[in-house]
């Protein structure tokens, strides 16, 4: 491995140096203020680099442990929690979630299966029900809401970004079923084992590590469809949240696995390899190759409902498809967070990618940044 002594920090595998190059390139011709950038392939770290400021005002270096708000970044985190539980045999992705969480039978939900929260298909995109403020961060109050929620459309026929319900969706199963909160169980049998600084409810002792966002000029996620009435608007209407919550302690302390995850990129990688890499990471067997694969089981191919664009959903991950094309490779699972953030896992080529970084563009499925990164790591292997 080549230390890098510049204004970059930590290691590059010789064969990597296209990624270090492409990093640089995100500070001087991107405008990033501080970020990592993680890659293991084949079980293996080959790049785990850092740089920048951890503050808009450029007086505070992104250290090796600086952590941040990842926003939808963290969904991968909920998902592989309940991958987990399907492998283990305790949870039957295709068997009705009133099986686990009886209440959630109301209004029409009977038939709502565990992989409809996984693939964004489960028509609670959002809430009649109003959250304002730090209702959000209260657990039962959520859960309880979401279980009298009805439908916005037919379940498993079509996707519609869960943009913040689908972390409380597959919380609550996760928490019937092994008695802990998703935080706590990503904590102790994911984090803990694979050692990722990833973090959902973020303790207080964590708080002067964790760099401030400089949020995009919507300082809150913008609807595709203007139309008020239209799922997209009332999606991000309610709940809503703005990015200045991020540097509140409600927000950070709460548990929101569809948002609130904080970690760099090394911790997103160190959690998310074995995912890549047949099951196993660092020593450590966390699912069978089986349960690996099961993310690529396709479960929505088509026009997402919120989003507005064409999206192909397997269980927990978006799949690269021809319309959305994350790599060379046809297995390959991805999201991205509000801002930038990403990950990426490609089964083929035993590659985990991620980008973790505190300036947010617009956008809710990571940006040019984090993909130069993606496409620089392609055309090294």
């Amino acid at each position: 491995m080549t230390q890098i002594q510049t204004q970059i920090h930590g290691y590059c595998d010789d064969r990597f140096s296209a990624v270090y190059e492409r990093f640089l390139q995100n500070f001087t011709e991107k405008g990033d203020i501080g970020a990592s950038v993680a890659l293991s392939v084949e079980g293996e770290i080959v790049v785990d680099l850092w740089g920048g400021h951890r503050d808009k005002a450029a007086t505070q270096p992104w250290e090796e442990d600086t952590i941040v708000n990842v926003y939808s970044s963290t969904k991968t985190m909920a998902a592989l929690c309940m991958l987990l539980l399907a492998d283990r045999g305790q949870v039957d992705l295709y068997a009705p979630v009133a099986d686990y969480w009886p209440e959630f039978a109301q209004n029409g939900k009977e038939a709502v299966q565990v992989r409809h929260f996984l693939s964004h298909s489960a028509g609670l995109s959002g809430m009649d029900e109003p959250m304002q403020g730090e209702d959000f961060y209260d657990w039962d109050k959520v859960v309880a809401a979401l279980a009298r929620q009805a439908p916005w459309w037919q379940p498993g026929s079509a996707s519609g970004y869960h943009a913040l319900t689908q972390g409380h969706l597959i919380g609550e199963v996760v928490r019937r079923v092994s008695g802990r909160s998703l935080g706590q169980f990503f904590a102790e049998e994911i984090a803990g084992p694979l050692q990722a600084d990833f973090h959902i409810g973020t303790g207080e002792q964590h708080f002067e590590r964790i760099a401030e966002l400089q949020p995009p000029q919507a300082e809150e996620p913008v609807a595709t469809d203007s139309d008020p009435d239209s799922i997209s608007a009332r999606t991000f209407a309610n709940p809503a949240i703005s990015a200045r919550a991020a540097a509140t302690a409600g927000w950070r302390k709460a548990e929101i696995p569809a948002a609130n995850g904080h970690g760099n990129a090394r911790a997103i990688v160190r959690a998310q390899t074995a995912v890549a890499n047949g099951g196993s990471a660092f020593g450590v067997d966390l699912l069978s190759a089986e349960g690996a694969a099961r993310v690529f089981a396709e479960q929505t191919n088509g026009k997402d409902l919120v989003l507005g664009v064409p999206l192909r959903f397997g269980m927990g991950y978006g799949l690269t498809s021809d319309l959305m094309p994350m790599g060379p490779n046809e297995h390959i699972g991805y999201w991205g967070g509000w801002g930038g953030s990403t990950v990426v896992i490609d089964q083929d080529a035993r590659l985990c990618c991620s980008y973790v970084m505190n300036k947010m563009f617009a956008g809710l499925l990571g940006d040019t940044r984090g993909f130069a990164l993606l496409q620089a790591a392609y055309g090294s292997l």
